[in-house]
């Protein structure tokens, strides 16, 4: 409850004192980007169930001849590397936290296709809420190894306070201002995961 409360005290007023940030990059983002403006995409949740999470839109909406998305380093702009690279695209999650399908802290909520590639040990990571931020980004983000990124993410499920959640938001204030680990080696962000080796 007291972790509850502080999400929704701290994405509240993080909503109102960041809104004019949030403005001029909603603003930028259809000038440079066209729309619409944010991404919206079902992602696991608590427990593995779904909810839609929000982020600002980061790539062209480019297709080949046969309608399919290109690439995503083809797809990538320099405004939206930048986007990434600040975390600013993470800003409307506020949004999902403040509704409760997230929490600032915890294991990223990554794809549904991924939920069946779990092994039974990884698959723990659900049993906290999803967070904008969590215990894998500052150790390491999507510079390490899937392998690693889940077994931090169930270290924290296991370990779980309110005074490490406070800790690993200032560690992310820190890994952002250094712009660390924003993307796994030759690619984007982090290569797709097929399933675990274990």
């Amino acid at each position: 409850m007291v972790k509850r409360l502080f999400d929704i005290l701290a994405s509240f007023f993080g909503l109102l004192l960041l809104s004019p940030v949030i403005l001029i990059v909603a603003w930028q983002i259809s000038r440079k980007l066209g729309s619409p403006v944010l991404f919206r995409q079902t992602r696991p949740g608590l427990n593995g169930k779904p909810f839609e999470m929000v982020k600002f839109r980061t790539m062209l909406d480019a297709t080949d001849k046969h309608g399919n998305p290109l690439p995503d380093d083809q797809r990538m702009t320099p405004f939206g590397s930048f986007l990434r690279a600040t975390s600013l695209d993470e800003l409307p999650e506020l949004w999902n936290v403040l509704k409760g399908d997230m929490s600032l802290v915890g294991p990223r909520p990554l794809l549904m296709e991924y939920l069946p590639l779990y092994s039974k040990e990884q698959y723990r990571r659900h049993d906290a809420r999803p967070g904008v931020t969590g215990w894998a980004q500052v150790n390491g983000r999507n510079a390490i190894s899937w392998e690693d990124k889940f077994r931090l993410d169930v270290w924290y499920v296991d370990n779980q306070s309110l005074w490490l959640d406070v800790k690993i938001l200032f560690l992310t204030v820190r890994k952002v201002l250094v712009r660390d680990g924003i993307s796994g080696e030759g690619e984007v962000t982090m290569s797709k995961f097929t399933g675990s080796r274990d």
